[in-house]
């Protein structure tokens, strides 16, 4: 019994890891439905573990999930990116000064290597490689921090803002140069235990991601002029009979065969 409870949590482990990288790697488009029986078929896996998968994705707002119909992977939506990145700037921040006072000698000599391991990854681009040494050390910070309340708040929200965290490294290769640099200064001044410097360049690494990922995201298209000027949009369109007449202010329904 024992056995088959591990083969069940190893199973959901494994589904779960590669559902996040199928999205990370955008072979799971952003805005596209989640069909489930190719999906099962390509994983080689029933229906169970994955929509048990498809619950823990849906808290880590990497999918919605729609009402008799399956999933859909979420859009990356400037608003959510921004508040969530601006509250992990704030944590990581107070998670480095904190480290930097409290951290014992060993867990930085841990994490100064966890940085070279990483550093080499980066050199041979191995992405998801680098990417899990890179969440390894931002989680040691935290721990090294000393505080339950902080990590906890941490990993609340460290799920929610992997992907961008990810994508912004596969989509810009500067960004990911400057990224190891920034890395660089991180371990430096943990190295030196400057607390205070350590938080500014830490919340410096979240905004800098912000801005790039920001830059790589699709614009709005701008409204119609006639939208914007309050006037009917066109054209109209008839359906069932009904002729729906669309405004900035106003949506209204108008009989075709009255006109």
């Amino acid at each position: 019994m024992q056995s088959k409870k591990k083969t069940s949590a190893s199973l959901h482990d494994e589904v779960l890891a590669q559902l996040r990288r199928m999205i990370y790697e955008c072979e799971l488009k952003p805005g596209s439905r989640i069909v489930e029986r190719p999906l099962c078929e390509q994983l080689k896996v029933s229906r169970t573990p994955l929509r048990e998968a498809f619950k823990v994705l849906a808290s880590e707002g990497l999918i919605e999930l729609l009402p008799n119909c399956g999933a859909r992977v979420a859009q990356l939506l400037e608003k959510d990116l921004r508040d969530a990145l601006e509250v992990m700037g704030a944590i990581e921040g107070l998670a480095g000064e904190l480290a930097a006072a409290r951290a014992s000698d060993d867990l930085i000599a841990e994490i100064r290597a966890l940085h070279y391991q990483m550093y080499a990854h980066y050199l041979r681009r191995e992405l998801p490689e680098y990417f899990r040494l890179n969440q390894a050390i931002h989680q040691r910070i935290v721990e090294a921090a000393g505080n339950p309340v902080l990590e906890a708040q941490y990993s609340l929200l460290s799920r929610r803002v992997a992907r961008a965290r990810y994508v912004v490294n596969r989509l810009d290769e500067e960004r990911w140069s400057r990224a190891m640099k920034e890395h660089d200064l991180i371990l430096d001044c943990l190295m030196r235990r400057a607390g205070p410097e350590l938080r500014e360049v830490l919340r410096a690494h979240l905004m800098n991601k912000l801005a790039s990922l920001l830059d790589h995201l699709p614009k709005p298209e701008p409204a119609p002029a006639a939208r914007s000027a309050g006037k009917p949009r066109t054209p109209v369109v008839a359906e069932n009979g009904v002729q729906h007449v669309e405004s900035s202010e106003t949506v209204a329904a108008t009989p075709v065969s009255a006109k």
